[in-house]
């Protein structure tokens, strides 16, 4: 599969487990390809809105770019929404991050499979 196929089936995927749980959600059409800084999911519950950046991996790690954070970081802080950073490795149930907790590589910022599967918080935890 398509690395652009696989991140845009992972984000339905959270759109779905966003509205199962109470949350409206949408996925941003142009996130990454406009000037403007905008996550890739958006959603809210009336009380609480998050952004979120989502990846979606078959590798055992995965590289984020330092742009897509600061800017998921600067639109969330327009807007009025926590942002998260969401990862969805193979096999592994979605994991989220503050964007304060991303390990930074120099130009990038990186997260390990086993990691996020130890550290991250689930999306139960993140609707909190």
């Amino acid at each position: 599969m398509r690395a652009k196929s696989k991140g845009s089936n992972a984000e339905r995927e959270l759109i779905h487990l966003l509205w199962e749980r109470g949350f409206a959600a949408i996925r941003i059409a142009g996130s990454g390809s406009i000037k403007y800084p905008v996550p890739d999911v958006l959603a809210s519950n009336g009380i609480k809105t998050i952004a979120v950046e989502c990846k979606a991996s078959g590798d055992s790690y995965k590289y984020l770019e330092k742009r897509e954070v600061h800017e998921l970081v600067e639109f969330s802080e327009r807007f009025g929404a926590e942002p998260l950073i969401g990862i969805k490795f193979n096999n592994v149930a979605w994991r989220f991050f503050k964007p304060s907790e991303m390990k930074e590589t120099g130009k990038n910022y990186m997260i390990k499979k086993e990691e996020a599967k130890e550290k991250g918080r689930d999306i139960d935890q993140i609707i909190l």
